[in-house]
Formats: C-alpha cells, sequence, structure tokens
C-alpha cells in the first residue's frame, strides 16, 4: 500500500512542471502571436513584400517562429520534461527549438527578394510537391517523437515544415492570412500521424494554389500591390 501511495505521490509530482512547461509554452506562443499581428501591421504587400532592416526581421522572424510552432510542440515540451526532470529543462528546449528556426530566418534574409507572381507560384508548387515525398514523412514522424533535445527536435520540424515555409515566403512573407493558414497546418500535422487521404489532397491543393497563381494572379487576394 505504500508503495502505491509513493508512486502516485511520485507521479502527481511529475505531472506539475509538465502542466507548468505546456502552459509556459502556450502562454510564449500567444504572446508570440500578439508581438507578430503588431509589427506585420501594414507590412504585407505580397510577392512585392520587402522584409526591411536585419535587426526587424529577426525580431519578427523568431515571434512568427514562435506563434506557429510552439503550440504543436507542447505534447513534445511536456515529454521533454519529464524525461529530464530539470527545473530548466523547458526554457533550453524551446530555446534550442526557436534557435534552429532563427537560423532558417537568417538564410530566409540572405536570399529573399521580392518577386512576380511566377516564381512565387513556381515556389508554391516545389513546396506542395515536397508534402508528398517521403523526406517530409520521415521529417513529419520525428517531429511528433523526437525528445532528444530542442535543437533536433528544431531540425526535424524545419524537414517536416520546409515546404509550407516555402510557400508562406513565396506568397507573402508578411502576410497575416497565410500566417494563419500554415500555422493551423502545422499544428494539425505536429499533433496527428500521417494520414494519406489527408495529406494527399493538401499537397494536392497547395500545388494548385501555386498554378493558380502563375495563370491567373490576380484571383489571389493580397498577392499583388493594389495600385
Amino acid at each position: 500500500m505504500r508503495a502505491v501511495l509513493l508512486s502516485a505521490a511520485l507521479a502527481g509530482t511529475s505531472a506539475v512542471p509538465r502542466a507548468a512547461a505546456a502552459s509556459a509554452t502556450l502562454v510564449l506562443a500567444a504572446a508570440s502571436w500578439v508581438v507578430a499581428l503588431r509589427q506585420m501591421s501594414g507590412m504585407d504587400i505580397g510577392v512585392a513584400t520587402e522584409l526591411g532592416s536585419f535587426g526587424f526581421f529577426v525580431t519578427l522572424w523568431v515571434s512568427m517562429m514562435a506563434a506557429m510552432m510552439l503550440p504543436g510542440a507542447v505534447p513534445v515540451v511536456s515529454r521533454f520534461v519529464r524525461l529530464d526532470g530539470r527545473l530548466l529543462a523547458a526554457p533550453l528546449f524551446v530555446g534550442s527549438y526557436l534557435a534552429v528556426w532563427t537560423i532558417v530566418g537568417l538564410v530566409v534574409y540572405a536570399l529573399y527578394q521580392p518577386h512576380g507572381t511566377f516564381v512565387a507560384g513556381v515556389l508554391t508548387v516545389a513546396g506542395g510537391a515536397y508534402e508528398l515525398t517521403p523526406l517530409k514523412r520521415g521529417f513529419r514522424r520525428c517531429c511528433r517523437e523526437s525528445v532528444r533535445s530542442g535543437f533536433e527536435f528544431g531540425i526535424d520540424c524545419v524537414g517536416s515544415s520546409i515546404g509550407l515555409m516555402v510557400m508562406l515566403v513565396a506568397l507573402g512573407v508578411m502576410s497575416l492570412a497565410w500566417m494563419g493558414v500554415v500555422a493551423a497546418v502545422v499544428l494539425v500535422q505536429k499533433l496527428m500521424p500521417p494520414r494519406a487521404f489527408i495529406d494527399a489532397p493538401l499537397a494536392v491543393a497547395i500545388v494548385a494554389i501555386g498554378i493558380l497563381v502563375v495563370v491567373a494572379p490576380s484571383s489571389i487576394p493580397g498577392l499583388t500591390p493594389t495600385m
């Protein structure tokens, strides 16, 4: 009887830091949405969007990634805290996870140029095609299961979400609408295992959007600046 009570007490104790880590992660994500929404206000002009100064973009990018990626990472953060047991486990995990996405942001800043609808469409088609690859599925499984470190989890999640991020950057890197769409897809993909009957139509839809951008860009609201 004593062993049972002790086991229950330990389980209850371990649940407290896990719940605190999950709550803190969600609060950080919510705060990041507020920051991103304020910073992005008035910045979106579709494919002609400018990134602004280096400091501005990096700050905005980190806020965007925290807002979009952290809600779906909550189960993994919670498992990591349970296995690690240290008080600083969650901040270290989340910090290293966001550091990986920050590196991605630096690459985006280095390569990005305002572009035309043809380039946006081609990149979107490529992003949709990537959704159908075994590489995407492999990274997605790891992104849902890995708890080794925030850095490795970040690499897996970049591999899983890179096609969607290419679409976001191509169609409007400062677009609140596209950010919301991509964030919703990322959340579902992090929480659900791969399912062909869901994933295949999503990939086809992204490819179709890309083709539409090429052949009829005016049909996509906000894609090009209004004169």
